[in-house]
């Protein structure tokens, strides 16, 4: 047996069973293996039926029988029965008014069940005990956790700790538990539990050199696989888990550092902006920039004279300034010239120096300078980018447009030069090809084999967080030099998860707002609350104020599905709101299933203020800037994330104006309430990553492996020494053995791992 045999080769699995462990990632003995548990069962205090007391704490392990619906014996109240079956004997359970219970617990469920013991008639039972589902039950005799070494007096004893593992429809956690049971009795992990020499082909070699599972007191692989599907104690089972959460996190890191390594040894432009020329382009405003925004522009500079490419992340809260920083880098990235070019004197362009630029923009002449591609990731963010920019230029004879599928624009227009222009997109991309065109931001058009460049040297990209090196040189490759990059991102990133996932970029916070902004007050509404938020909308809109309402769905649910019922529709949403509480105020729609015509225009009615209420899914999340709007309803907010809900309430922080964030939900679980109360009281998005961090489970956090990173990475997350030492360890080998000659181990998992770099 191989760990890389198919497990259709290994095991009897039928059609059922292959399908289910497709959909959780498991096709060989590999993958069954690396499926960790989820978490434990403690079976060390399962009761005995048969020593049972009234008034007795008890819990049990059993399987579910004769469950039924029923009336109580006096009151009537609707309830559900059962019988649990332990090993020991039986005993009946009760929950008044809960009678959905004896649906949620088929016949034959293998459960747990915690409560006191009642009796009545002499006839012990449990009275609203807690119910799960379990993976086993005490004392079968076929445990994985059998300690073949005995007690005391040499009897086989049996571990407590069973594991409970990711389900899918149609396999089981007790099916994996007995499949991984197989496969450990059939020698699977006999070099690391036995110790006896495997046969040639079955030996379990460790990707982690030697010398770091030393360094860092971890278990070699063959017996972290053991402890962590059969551990005796808690302990064995943490340092199993803390040695996979370091291997997942040391192999992105060393993916990380060889991009690095990559990025930094290929040339770059040498862009050398003088204080005249920053002190110029700033003076033009009537705001100085903030602490953070000054700090931000001098850590870009230094990167732009240095000998490598800039790889740098801009993370700020939104309104934060970002837009700001990109544009005051672009200045001066479009005033150099390249090296070709280089003339003495100030950067900032003299008198003579603007004449000869609006020549080159009327296309008299060739153009030298450096140019900018700015991306995001939706059409809505992009024209938002491309407006501000316009905002900032204006005045200046610096050629800035605007490329996505619904058309191409030009700043500044020849007929008004405060304003721009609609242009084919043939004649854009020879503009851009010539140089004529320094400053060009659009969506992923940007990176399409059609827009050629003359000299791009700055990359700016906005909420594209795996914008990679690939994409990097699909946008230079033209051009020997590798362009400077500038990632930003409002999304509030734990400084561990920032440390991981962007350890090939070094890391700028813009943590001070811009002066005269009020925090926005947030607050989470019951349903008795609704008339009187409704009544605080209305003397907002009364003020001139404008207004988001945002919804989980577009459409209204099938009547059938009861739990999307609950979820209100956009559709819907603004018909009732038109009609029924509104209806003096015009109220607008926008969605992504909206053609990129109507949301442009609705966006338009929303920014010049014809729309009063705009009903929206998440789509505003990002891209929207509309300071006249000063509060925000959302509904069903127990349905978004927590990073999500904050960007969202950004949407109303654009101006001086005190903002107010509503959330509305029907859920009443405690953990749900809990997370949006942190979000009433995080002082800032980074507060609130480390909060929603800590606050939520690993599952919660990685959903379908978000980021790339697997449930038991993102416990890793939690901690910041065991990201900060895999980082470490990365980066020493990599600076040492850059291509991993010495590791062929290493090599062999990163190569299984996806992308990777070998000479």
């Amino acid at each position: 047996m191989n760990l890389s045999d198919k497990l259709s080769e290994t095991l009897r699995v039928d059609e059922s069973h292959t399908k289910a462990l497709t959909r959780l990632g498991v096709t060989t003995v590999r993958d069954l293996f690396y499926h960790f548990p989820a978490r434990y069962d403690d079976l060390s205090g399962a009761t005995q039926t048969g020593s049972l007391a009234k008034g007795q704490k008890v819990t049990l392990y059993g399987t579910i029988s004769k469950a039924k619906v029923s009336k109580g014996w006096k009151s009537k109240i609707p309830m559900a029965q059962a019988t649990i079956n332990t090993v020991s004997g039986k005993v009946k359970a009760v929950w008044f008014h809960q009678p959905y219970i004896a649906k949620m617990f088929p016949e034959g469920a293998t459960v747990k069940v915690e409560g006191t013991i009642s009796e009545r008639s002499g006839e012990f039972y449990l009275s609203n005990p807690a119910i799960t589902h379990a993976s086993v039950i005490p004392d079968e005799t076929d445990s994985l956790f059998v300690q073949e070494d005995g007690d005391e007096h040499g009897e086989p004893t049996a571990g407590t700790l069973f594991p409970v593992y990711p389900e899918s429809r149609g396999v089981t956690s007790r099916w994996i538990y007995y499949a991984i049971k197989k496969l450990i009795k059939g020698g699977a992990l006999a070099t690391a539990s036995s110790g006896v020499p495997p046969e040639a082909g079955k030996q379990i070699v460790d990707p982690l050199p030697a010398d770091v599972l030393k360094r860092l007191n971890l278990p070699s692989l063959g017996t972290a696989l053991v402890w962590i599907h059969a551990p005796e104690n808690n302990k064995d089972a943490d340092a199993a888990r803390k040695r996979f959460a370091f291997e997942e996190i040391f192999f992105i890191q060393l993916k990380k550092q060889q991009e690095r390594h990559m990025t930094d040894s290929l040339p770059t432009w040498d862009i050398r902006p003088t204080k005249e020329s920053v002190d110029g382009f700033l003076s033009k405003f009537p705001f100085k920039p903030t602490s953070a925004q000054s700090k931000a522009l001098e850590d870009i500079f230094a990167d732009f004279a240095g000998t490598r490419a800039m790889s740098r992340l801009l993370e700020g809260d939104v309104g934060s300034g970002k837009t700001f920083v990109a544009a005051a880098t672009s200045f001066a990235v479009v005033t150099t010239r390249p090296p070709k070019m280089v003339q003495s004197g100030p950067a900032f362009p003299k008198k003579s120096d603007l004449q000869k630029m609006a020549q080159v923009a009327d296309g008299k002449q060739d153009f030298g300078n450096l140019q900018v591609a700015l991306m995001a990731p939706t059409e809505i963010l992009a024209t938002q980018h491309f407006e501000s920019f316009v905002e900032l230029y204006r005045g200046l004879p610096i050629n800035v447009a605007l490329i996505t599928s619904s058309g191409c624009k030009k700043f500044p227009s020849k007929l008004n030069p405060n304003g721009w222009t609609n242009i084919s997109r043939s004649q854009l991309l020879k503009w851009v090809a010539n140089g004529e065109i320094p400053i060009l931001i659009g969506t992923h058009a940007l990176i399409q084999k059609t827009v050629e460049w003359k000299h791009l040297a700055y990359i700016i990209i906005d909420e594209q967080h795996r914008f990679g090196t690939k994409q990097r040189a699909a946008l230079a490759r033209k051009d020997k030099n590798l362009p400077h990059l500038l990632s930003m991102t409002a999304t509030p990133i734990p400084r561990t998860l920032a440390l991981t996932i962007y350890g090939d970029l070094d890391l700028t916070l813009l943590d001070v707002m811009p002066p005269g902004r009020k925090p926005i007050i947030t607050k989470n509404v019951p349903p008795s609350g609704r008339k009187e938020v409704y009544e605080h909308l209305r003397q907002e809109l009364e003020a001139g104020r404008q207004a988001y309402v945002i919804c989980p769905r577009i459409d209204a649910p099938d009547e059938t599905d009861e739990m999307a019922l609950q979820a209100k529709s956009v559709e819907e949403e603004a018909k009732r709101l038109a009609r029924e509480v509104f209806p003096e105020f015009s109220v607008g729609v926008l969605h992504g299933k909206m053609k990129s015509e109507k949301k442009e225009d609705m966006m338009k009615a929303f920014t010049e203020g014809s729309i009063k209420i705009l009903v929206a899914t998440s789509v505003v999340e990002v891209g929207v800037n509309v300071p006249n709007a000063t509060i925000i309803l959302i509904e069903g907010a127990e349905r978004f994330g927590l990073s999500q809900l904050h960007q969202l309430r950004g949407r109303v922080l654009r101006s001086n104006h005190q903002a107010y964030c509503y959330l509305f939900t029907e859920s009443k679980s405690q953990p749900t309430l809990d997370r949006l109360k942190a979000l009433t009281k995080a002082a800032n998005g980074f507060e609130l990553a480390e909060h929603d961090l800590m606050l939520r489970g690993s599952g919660d956090l990685s959903g379908k492996k978000q980021w790339g990173v697997s449930d038991i990475g993102m416990e890793a997350l939690k901690n910041l020494k065991l990201v900060e030492a895999a980082r470490a360890e990365a980066k020493r080998i990599v600076e040492s053995d850059v291509f991993l000659k010495k590791y062929p181990e290493l090599q062999k998992a990163l190569a299984e791992r996806g992308e990777v770099h070998f000479e």
